[in-house]
């Protein structure tokens, strides 16, 4: 699933977006927008729609448990 993170730079009226390809990838994002001072906009994805922090952690969290793990 993929993921469209809006954020605002420092010192700017525009909104910009970047991609991830899972939520752990987004959740890795977001954080480090918000570790540069950045606004988060909007999370969305097209299953899911429009989504706040919790829920994008949750979902990276069912990631997670679904990945296979390898021995």
């Amino acid at each position: 699933m993929s993921y469209t993170i809006g954020f605002q730079a420092k010192d700017q009226k525009a909104v910009l977006a970047t991609e991830a390809a899972t939520a752990n990838q987004a959740v890795a994002i977001v954080a480090a927008l918000q570790k540069s001072a950045n606004e988060i906009e909007f999370i969305r994805s097209p299953q899911e729609g429009d989504m706040g922090i919790e829920m994008l952690m949750l979902l990276a969290k069912e990631e997670a448990e679904e990945m296979p793990k390898s021995w």
